[in-house]
Parts: C-alpha cells; structure tokens; sequence
C-alpha cells in the first residue's frame, strides 16, 4: 500500500510503484470544485512510450464518488474527473505495471492511496 501526497502528484507527478493484480485508487480532493487524477505512461527520451505502451489497459471498476463517465484511457494514460470529498475506483492491469514506467499527477490538492 503507498500512500502520495499533494505536493508529490502536482505538477510533473511522481513515478508509480509496481501495479500488478487488483488496486484500489483511493483519491481525496479537499478543494471546492472537480479536480483531475491522471496515470500516464513515461515518455522515453526518443519520444516513444517503450516496448509495450499498455500500462492503461485493463478493467476500471467499482467506481465510487466518480463519474464512470469523466473516465479517459488508451493504451498508455488513464485519466478522471475527481470531485470534492473522498472517492475510489479499481484497476487491474492487463499486465504488470513495472515501478518507475508510468507517472501519478493530479491537480486540486488531490492525495492518492493505492492498496
């Protein structure tokens, strides 16, 4: 379980730890208004998303708090609308997300848990 702060999902993001199996998003947003919850998969330097640009592939389930419909993905980014308070969603990846492939980033002060 890894828990990310504020501070460490804005702007440019942090890397994301291996994701492999059924995870549970757990996002809260202390702001006002709507926020954004992003996953995208780390450009290489010769602009590419690698060998296998599927980190964003797999099932999206048990939306709670979170318009299903706000939910954008490809093969390699994954994005949703994240309202005030507290919500989740879980994610099973086609195949395993290796440590440090993909960034977390948010706006609106949003803090992550994944378990």
């Amino acid at each position: 379980m890894a828990t990310y702060t504020a501070q460490q999902l804005n702007g440019a993001g942090i890397e994301t730890e291996e994701i492999t199996g059924l995870k549970r998003f757990s996002l809260t947003n202390p702001s006002n208004g709507s926020a954004y919850f992003t996953v995208e998969q780390i450009i290489r330097s010769d602009g590419s998303y690698g060998n296998n640009p599927t980190n964003a592939l797999g099932t999206y389930a048990t939306f709670t708090g979170i318009d299903v419909d706000t939910l954008i993905t490809s093969s390699f980014i994954s994005s949703v609308v994240v309202p005030p308070g507290n919500s989740s969603y879980t994610f099973t990846p086609t195949a395993t997300v290796t440590a440090g492939s993909s960034m977390l980033r948010a706006t609106g002060g949003i803090s992550l848990q994944i378990s």
